[in-house]
């Protein structure tokens, strides 16, 4: 009788080490983008995934005509559910520590420069701009509760934090169901937790070159561990003036003109992608050296800039010990 319990015992642990640990991994399109989810469990949570990014867009979606930010920016009385109020307190906060570097109420002045979800202004001179820019300001809109007010001409997008937010719910979401090893990724941003459990080795991303020809390719591979990291490039999305010149989509949020930078891609490691998010944006407006001087004060930020120098060669540096290959 021992013998038999003895081998029935063996035959056990041999098939459950025989059992190897397996990922789900789950696909899709969101916010204009694609989105895939790689996560260390058999449920398949594509519905509720689903559910949680209607809500993000019902929200904050500049592009969806019945969004609670849409209905804003109408001056219409609405009344903004909890993800927008959290992604409204982490603005205030970028906004404070970038000295308004950082500002969603930009909105109006991008759509006039044809970057944004409307339209640009034919004929656009300094004139319109300084209009523009009387509504500008993170600082004049006010919450109470669940209602926000703003100024009557404000246009308030969130385009630069919101993706970074969904990764965020969808890694929370996991969370809550006990899923302690995934990469979330979203448009090339990206939240990490334990490591990829088919490889037993840390999750590994990718750091892009800046390819003004819309062609994708790998500059260096590094590991991230329990954090998030999100890449803002001025290289994909710019206009070419009738000189020739080349000029971003980042807006200064000071004068209204698009920002003149030699920084071509700004990737930002930090412990939620909303804030990777954010900064990224604000990093790409601030040019190297006050990139470099922020950081100081910030030491739980790891950043990677690409650039072009006084040549027009592309360097890099990485700053506050942003993981190497």
């Amino acid at each position: 009788m021992k013998r038999l319990l003895l081998c029935l015992l063996t035959t056990c642990l041999v098939l459950s080490c025989s059992k190897e640990p397996k990922n789900t991994k789950l696909t899709g399109s969101v916010f204009g983008t694609s989105y895939s989810v790689i996560y260390a469990s058999e449920v398949d949570y594509k519905q509720a995934f689903d559910s949680l990014f209607n809500m993000v867009n019902q929200s904050m979606s500049t592009y969806q005509i019945d969004s609670d930010i849409s209905k804003l920016n109408r001056n219409e009385s609405v009344q903004v559910d909890k993800h927008f109020i959290k992604v409204l307190e982490a603005s205030r906060k970028v906004y404070n520590e970038t000295n308004g570097v950082f500002d969603p109420t930009i909105g109006a002045v991008v759509n006039a420069w044809d970057f944004g979800p409307q339209g640009g202004i034919k004929n656009l001179d300094s004139l319109k701009i300084d209009s523009l820019m009387l509504s500008v300001g993170l600082n004049k809109v006010v919450s109470k509760g669940n209602q926000v007010i703003k100024p009557h001409g404000a246009f308030i997008d969130f385009n630069a934090i919101a993706k970074g937010y969904g990764v965020d719910v969808i890694g929370e979401y996991l969370e809550s169901k006990n899923v302690t090893n995934y990469l979330v990724e979203i448009g090339g941003e990206i939240r990490v937790k334990g490591i990829n459990v088919e490889k037993q080795l840390p999750w590994t991303v990718g750091v892009e070159n800046p390819n003004f020809d819309g062609k994708q390719s790998i500059l260096m591979a590094i590991p991230l561990e329990d954090n998030a990291m999100a890449t803002s490039g001025t290289y994909r999305k710019f206009k070419i003036d009738e000189t020739g010149n080349r000029y971003a989509h980042i807006i200064d949020t000071k004068t209204g003109y698009p920002s003149k930078t030699n920084l071509l891609s700004i990737s930002v490691i930090a412990k939620t992608c909303m804030m990777a998010d954010a900064y990224a944006t604000a990093f790409k407006a601030m040019g190297i050296d006050k990139v470099k001087s922020f950081l100081k004060t910030h030491p739980e930020l790891k950043v990677f800039l690409i650039f072009e120098n006084e040549n027009n060669e592309l360097e890099t540096l990485a700053l506050n010990n942003f993981p190497k290959e």
